[in-house]
């Protein structure tokens, strides 16, 4: 999911999207708008973390345009007799009142995060949207990015049978390195797909004192103690780890292969690796520098750009852009972990037509134009020229979410969440503390445990 992503992005809105000035502009634009439906109904929507009203960032000081705002430019002229009424959820609670609103029929229309997406449409809380895909010629599911619309739990079924949201946002992971470091230490750039062999051997090369500088710099950083174990996801991929075999619709029947020679390897550089990082990725921090003036670290996993580009758009810096490079993830075709988050339909929907019709604007291109210009949301489209031509660093996320597809190590997988990421952070805690247990004993245990966790279910 990404929520912790928004919270960020939407302190760092980097364009200026004004409002308009009097109800007279308002009206004005409205006519210009075509009618797109007749079809009648109230809709009620519920999103988790979105911005209902307008405002002013309080850091860049550039003015936004919340969905309420839209809605009415929007919406309503080309869906004049269809109402919606708009709930706000914070992510820290998302689940738990979303899950409450789809049980007790209280909702019709919903964005959320993808992982409980895929728990809802497996406890059978979600409307299969496949019929209505077939049957709406104005639907062109050909407009999303085509290994997002294919492959992601978010979206689809375990067994990839049935398509129960539409991707509305991506996340971003992408590898951003600093090329001034990189220079201050004479060691060549990152090539356009580095492998995980590649960036070990020049975290190495730039960890200590700074040759010119005499400051200490680190190597590398990534989250280790993040709860989609995002970075050991794009190794997986990079070393060709499955972790088994089956699909998630069978857990019983998942086939395990946690401690084969492919996974040991994810390990043993997660164990190197360490030793170039600074304490920070324990605890998520000590990052806050990267993609700015006082940066220290030379290469930075699973980053987004959000720092360089709001530093970027506030005060017009834009040698930051030069300086920090971005590339693709660590799989051999630049793989990585794409979050995405969808938009879904609750199986008690009680007006399904309208529904439909709202659903589909809200994950289409207006929709999508409106969240980047205002909060710099990724789009899931194919066709994204809106995206600034300075953005790089959404651009080479949107590279990523084509090329990239689910595996068992995926957050929709419940064992991956509950037992295999706290195993992966904890390792990486003791591996940068010096004390990393064997590694082959360590994935014999995590392999045991997921073979009884199968049996039980």
């Amino acid at each position: 999911m990404i929520k912790r992503f928004y919270l960020v992005l939407i302190a760092l809105i980097m364009l200026t999207t004004a409002a308009c000035s009097s109800t007279s502009s308002n009206e004005e634009k409205a006519s210009d708008v075509e009618v797109v439906s007749e079809v009648k109904g109230t809709v009620r929507v519920s999103l988790a973390g979105w911005q209902l009203e307008s405002g002013i960032d309080p850091i860049t000081g550039i003015e936004n345009v919340g969905l309420e705002e839209f809605i009415k430019k929007e919406f309503e002229p080309r869906y004049p007799n269809i109402k919606l009424e708009l709930y706000q959820v914070p992510w820290e609670n998302a689940q738990a009142k979303q899950t409450a609103m789809l049980k007790s029929g209280d909702v019709d229309v919903l964005y959320t995060g993808g992982a409980f997406a895929s728990q809802w449409q497996q406890q059978g809380l979600l409307k299969g949207l496949d019929e209505l895909i077939a049957n709406d010629s104005t639907f062109d599911p050909g407009i999303y990015l085509e290994g997002v619309w294919e492959n992601s739990y978010s979206t689809k079924s375990y067994d990839k049978s049935v398509h129960f949201g539409i991707p509305a946002v991506l996340g971003r992971r992408i590898i951003i390195y600093d090329k001034k470091l990189f220079d201050e230490w004479g060691v060549d750039y990152l090539s356009e797909n580095p492998t995980p062999d590649e960036v070990l051997e020049k975290a190495k090369e730039m960890t200590g004192k700074n040759p010119k500088t005499g400051e200490q710099n680190f190597g590398i950083w990534w989250d280790g103690k993040a709860l989609n174990a995002s970075t050991f996801v794009a190794l997986s991929h990079a070393f060709g780890a499955t972790g088994g075999e089956g699909t998630l619709n069978d857990l019983k029947n998942i086939k395990w292969n946690l401690n084969s020679p492919e996974v040991v390897e994810i390990f043993e550089w997660l164990e190197a690796a360490a030793k170039y990082a600074p304490p920070g990725i324990l605890n998520t921090q000590g990052n806050e520098n990267f993609g700015l003036e006082k940066n220290n670290i030379a290469i930075h996993l699973d980053a987004n750009g959000a720092s360089t580009m709001g530093e970027v758009m506030a005060n017009g810096n834009t040698e930051l852009l030069d300086r920090f490079e971005s590339t693709l993830n660590l799989g051999p075709n630049g793989e990585g972990w794409v979050a995405v988050d969808p938009f879904v339909m609750a199986k008690d929907v009680k007006n399904v037509e309208a529904s439909w019709e709202v659903l589909k604007f809200l994950t289409g291109p207006i929709t999508q134009k409106h969240n980047y210009d205002n909060f710099k949301f990724t789009p899931t489209l194919a066709d994204a020229s809106f995206v600034a031509k300075e953005d790089k660093y959404m651009k080479t996320s949107m590279e990523i979410a084509q090329v990239s597809k689910s595996t068992l190590f995926d957050e929709a997988n419940p064992f991956f969440g509950s037992e295999l990421v706290p195993a992966i952070n904890g390792f990486i805690s003791k591996a940068h503390n010096g004390n990393a247990p064997d590694i082959q004993s360590y994935l014999d245990d995590l392999q045991e445990r997921a073979e009884k966790w199968s049996s039980n279910q």
